[in-house]
């Protein structure tokens, strides 16, 4: 290798001393030399190995890069003279060959700290390129005559620790160019990085580069390796890579273990969980707080919340330490199951066992509080959050941002965008997505077109999810031409769509009732090898059950069949509903008989479309629809036995039938049913003026009996409420 050409610090040019060594000593005590006086190497470096800080530090402003670079030179055999001599300098005094020249130096001290305070003081300055700064310390190891190539690695440690994924692999190319193997804990650091940042493919390279380089892995590296498997979902191999770990010669260790049930619980797989669990403590390696979390995690997303609840009390009754990670398993898991009083019991249990709770266990409840539309709730857990000085990364703000965007708070989603900025964390494709929503939800899509412009303006390149939601709005407020046109930009932008996209256009075109248009988009999809989900033909067999056109409604039942889909309970509820409509009710029991016997219970719609489909003025009907409904539908919320708790339309399907059926109601009893109505019962505002316009309908002719004394006694409208009441005690003591 041919030796680079290095400068000679033994030959820089000294200016000369005017005044004696003494009298500048002397004149330390006071103020610094005037600029005009120039000092000397020798100087200088007697008065840093005397430890006279106070006068290099007064000096310091008057000495230049190549004198620093001199003396550094001369102290090389004194480490930790040099790190305290640069510790006196401002930074911007030196340049690429002094600062090179301190790290080489430092790093010869036992402990890294120094020589890593000062790779990050050279990381942030940027006051050259990385090939640049890793040459010259290359060229600088050489001069100084050092073997080691520990200064090259620190460097490249410091790379990592930055996230400078592309300038740390220049910098392992040039190691290798010079013949220079870099350590394995430099390896490992970077293969860590390349983890963090999902890029699979470079860390596979490394690793093969580090094989050809005869770089022997240790622990570390198996088990980083053993992570990457996991990542991509080859856990098979992952186990098989523990045996090639132990084949040598290295124990895996909790670590290893914990790795691969986590790999098994992310992704669903609970059964191979448990069973490396069980291998983990045949090899006599005690499971952690951290194994059990993950376990309880995966039992959690499963909906296993008995099981995971199970072992978490086994293991706060076995002593072992829980940790924030634990309980925000547990929290996420009721969030995910609508159980919020749980999910809140968990919370101040883990602050009576000194837990503190941490930013994700404030994000969890927040975004489930937006999502149950309990938004003053979530306000007040913000209030919390911040109250106890947590501070609000990038993902809680984009939590806050999004549950305003469902709930559709324009103002305050724009606010904490600005708030975000303000705090110098910067939006992601995550935020905005959540803004466009919001003003699409608000029908303002020409203020979601503008900030799509400036998301491309500020160097954002949109994802799909950011065009999907963009489609959507467009969809959604009836201007599906626009929708298209997006999806041939997204064309051109090389983003391919996905179900997504096109179930957004096609829901579009059946609003505007174009059913013929949105089957050509079915078409479409596919034929670009997309293929097409239950809301793709859903979409399409609603839209034709609403228009009363069955034949083709059942015939994309038939496609979907024949695509190997299974019809769902809005596969049926659509149908039942266009068949209710056009006075089918036998065709809709049928179909109702199907799907509970697919074990799909039916849920309100299913009901409420069997009611509306009754003719009018057939109570028993109406009565004996209620009976087809079973009565251990866990989807049913509407049905009878909840009519009275819950005042919903339910209670006013069977009312309107009885007041309409022709019967006269007594002039007491239709007094007592306007009240009720009038005082507010909350029925859909639909179904409210019905009933009113029918009750004083039936008021008058009533009022017109009495004055004839031809009144007939009829039923009021507490007796039918009474009933319903009667069959809902009955059907609660069911299971």
């Amino acid at each position: 290798m041919k030796p680079c050409k290095l400068p000679d610090f033994r030959h820089c040019k000294i200016s000369s001393l005017s005044s004696s060594r003494s009298h500048i000593l002397a004149s330390t005590s006071s103020h610094a030399p005037a600029p005009c006086a120039p000092i000397t190497e020798e100087v200088l470096q007697n008065s840093i190995l005397k430890s006279q800080w106070h006068f290099v530090k007064q000096v310091s402003p008057f000495l230049s890069p190549t004198l620093i670079c001199s003396t550094l030179f001369q102290l090389r055999r004194e480490p930790e003279f040099v790190s305290k001599f640069i510790e006196q300098i401002e930074y911007h005094r030196l340049d690429i060959d002094s600062i090179c020249v301190a790290l080489v130096i430092i790093s010869r001290i036992p402990s890294p700290k120094l020589a890593v305070q000062l790779v990050n003081r050279m990381i942030h300055a940027g006051f050259a390129t990385n090939h640049d700064i890793f040459g010259k310390l290359a060229q600088t190891r050489q001069m100084l005559g050092v073997e080691s190539s520990v200064a090259l690695d620190f460097w490249m440690r410091g790379l990592c620790a930055s996230k400078k994924a592309a300038e740390v692999f220049e910098c392992f190319n040039m190691m290798k160019d010079m013949g220079i193997k870099p350590k394995v804990e430099t390896c490992n650091d970077m293969l860590s990085l390349f983890l963090r940042l999902n890029r699979i493919d470079v860390a596979w390279l490394l690793y093969g580069e580090m094989f050809k380089l005869g770089i022997s892995s240790n622990s570390y590296t198996f088990n980083i390796m053993i992570n990457v498997l996991c990542m991509e979902g080859k856990l098979k191999k992952a186990v098989e890579f523990v045996g090639f770990m132990e084949s040598s010669g290295f124990k895996p260790n909790v670590v290893t273990y914990n790795t691969i049930i986590h790999g098994y619980c992310s992704s669903g797989k609970i059964g191979g969980a448990h069973k490396i669990f069980g291998a983990m403590k045949v090899k006599g390696i005690i499971p952690d707080s951290y194994t059990y979390s993950s376990l309880i995690s995966g039992l959690c997303k499963e909906g296993r919340l008995d099981e995971a609840v199970k072992l978490f009390d086994k293991i706060v009754g076995t002593g072992l330490l829980t940790t924030a990670v634990t309980y925000n398993a547990l929290i996420d898991g009721y969030c995910n199951k609508g159980d919020l009083r749980m999910a809140l019991s968990y919370k101040d249990e883990m602050v009576k066992r000194g837990i503190m709770p941490t930013l994700s266990t404030y994000n969890i409840l927040i975004h489930a509080m937006f999502m149950d539309s309990r938004d003053a709730e979530a306000e007040n857990l913000i209030k919390e959050m911040e109250g106890k000085g947590l501070i609000l990364d990038v993902f809680s703000y984009n939590i806050l941002i999004n549950g305003y965007s469902q709930c559709g708070n324009v103002k305050k989603a724009f606010e904490l965008h600005d708030k975000m900025l303000g705090k110098g964390i910067q939006p992601t494709r995550v935020t905005y997505t959540s803004l466009i929503h919001v003003l699409s939800k608000q029908k303002r899509m020409k203020d979601a077109d503008i900030l799509f412009e400036k998301i491309i303006c500020k160097g954002i390149f949109p994802d799909v999810v950011i065009f999907n939601a963009l489609i959507n709005g467009h969809s959604a407020n009836g201007n599906v031409d626009r929708a298209l046109a997006i999806l041939n930009e997204m064309d051109m932008k090389k983003i391919p769509p996905d179900e997504i996209t096109y179930n957004s256009l096609i829901q579009g075109y059946c609003r505007e009732g174009k059913f013929e248009e949105a089957h050509k988009l079915l078409d479409e999809m596919m034929k670009r090898g997309i293929k097409p989900d239950h809301i793709s033909y859903n979409s399409l067999i609603s839209g034709y059950s609403n228009r009363g056109d069955l034949k083709d409604a059942f015939k994309v039942r038939d496609e979907m069949l024949d695509m190997g889909f299974h019809p769902t309970l809005l596969t049926y509820n659509a149908l039942i509903r266009g068949l209710c409509k056009n006075q089918k009710g036998g065709l809709a029991e049928v179909l109702l008989k199907e799907m509970v016997s697919k074990g799909i219970f039916p849920d309100d719609n299913t009901y409420l479309a069997l009611i509306e489909g009754i003719p009018k003025g057939d109570l028993p009907a109406a009565w004996a629809s209620l009976d087809l409904i079973p009565k251990s539908s866990s989807k049913l919320t509407l049905d009878p036995k909840l009519a009275l708790q819950r005042r919903s339309c339910t209670t006013s399907h069977p009312v309107a039938l009885h007041i309409s059926s022709g019967r006269e109601l007594q002039a007491k009893g239709s007094s007592e049913t306007f009240k009720l109505v009038e005082t507010g019962l909350p029925w859909f505002e639909s179904r409210r003026n019905i009933l009113q316009d029918s009750l004083r309908s039936q008021h008058e002719d009533i009022n017109e009996s009495s004055r004839k004394d031809r009144l007939v006694p009829a039923p009021s409208l507490h007796t039918i409420l009474e009933e319903i009441a009667g069959r809902g005690a009955k059907y609660s003591s069911m299971p």
